[in-house]
């Protein structure tokens, strides 16, 4: 997959040629990029998993097969000019390749599927990090379901021709916009502008993980420096919190997509949706630190009572051994 950003990166400047307005190169490199990041979580993420390892390794080599067969799909068809996906065409080779492509995405969306069923029977690392890989791969998954299968059921484009490369016809059908075609969208991600796009909340869920990760990873190294930070509790907290903002913001955009609406052109209905989670995420952040900054607190105040009450006994058990050796026979007051 790193390979193919370097190949699909020189041909973006290199190769001059279009599909629906946008370089032939431009999906290969968005699909790479993102393997890149998802196959190295996973890569990282499965050795970890203590249970069933037989069945992990098994479950990454499937994942990395289909996704060398799916991308590599992806990536010769661009070099054709033409689509892979929705591709109608009756040429031998499309035939075929739609065949092999479909039965790669099902491979992607189980492995990820198994994955995340094993992550809620283990536990990796601390309880952030638990909660953040458990929860970035149940979005994942999620956002693969939106994409991969909702599409077909919620798609309005229909059957339609449109032209390769070359200026030949072919046919699509399908599509991931709903209540427009795809193409002619945004700039790099190529989402749509005038209607709803599933790929908007299909990107969000797929890479939640590593926002999640990020998370902890800023979260434990701001622990160096902020002391109410260094508790588990309190970073488990406040990545729970990000969790739940972030659902809140792949179900919004999921819910936007669905109901044919562009995401740079929301509705009163959006805003408030998107203002509601901004406020509830704020407000539950303000109060996990604020339960830390009462507990941290607390855990002082029970310090220094503890040391005040070891200094108010020092005299006093000081005393008493003086007492005990006193009568302690055969002391004779320090004399000869």
């Amino acid at each position: 997959m790193s390979a193919l950003v370097v190949v699909a990166s020189v041909g973006l400047f290199a190769d001059g040629r279009e599909l629906l307005q946008q370089s032939i190169w431009a999906k290969p490199l968005k699909f790479g990029a993102s393997f890149v990041m998802y196959g190295a979580t996973l890569a990282w993420l499965i050795p970890k998993l203590r249970r069933a390892r037989r069945t992990m390794w098994t479950a990454g080599t499937v994942f990395a097969v289909a996704g060398l067969i799916d991308v590599g799909f992806i990536a010769v068809q661009a070099a054709r000019g033409t689509f892979s996906h929705f591709n109608a065409g009756t040429d031998t080779f499309n035939q075929i390749g739609q065949r092999i492509f479909s039965t790669g995405v099902f491979g992607l969306f189980g492995t990820s599927l198994i994955v995340a069923v094993m992550l809620l029977f283990q536990r990796i690392g601390d309880a952030a990090l638990t909660w953040a890989l458990r929860a970035g791969i149940g979005l994942a998954v999620l956002g693969m379901a939106l994409a991969s299968f909702i599409t077909g059921w919620t798609s309005s484009a229909g059957p339609r021709t449109v032209e390769d490369a070359y200026g030949s016809p072919v046919p699509l059908v399908g599509g991931h916009g709903v209540g427009a075609p795809d193409g002619g969208g945004m700039p790099i991600t190529n989402w749509s502008t005038i209607g709803g796009d599933l790929r908007v909340p299909h990107f969000i869920g797929l890479h939640s993980i590593q926002v999640f990760v990020l998370t902890v990873l800023v979260l434990t190294a701001l622990a160096t420096r902020i002391g109410r930070l260094r508790h588990e509790r309190v970073r488990a907290r406040l990545t729970g919190v990000v969790i739940l903002g972030y659902g809140a913001l792949f179900t919004i955009t999921a819910w936007q997509a669905l109901r044919g609406q562009s995401l740079i052109h929301p509705d009163a209905a959006t805003w408030t949706a998107l203002a509601a989670t901004a406020v509830m995420t704020a407000v539950l952040a303000a109060l996990a630190v604020t339960a830390a900054h009462r507990n941290e607190s607390a855990r002082r105040n029970e310090s220094a009572r503890r040391a005040e009450a070891v200094s108010r006994s020092e005299p006093v058990r000081r005393r008493k051994a003086a007492h005990c050796d006193v009568n302690r026979p055969g002391f004779d007051g320090g004399g000869d």
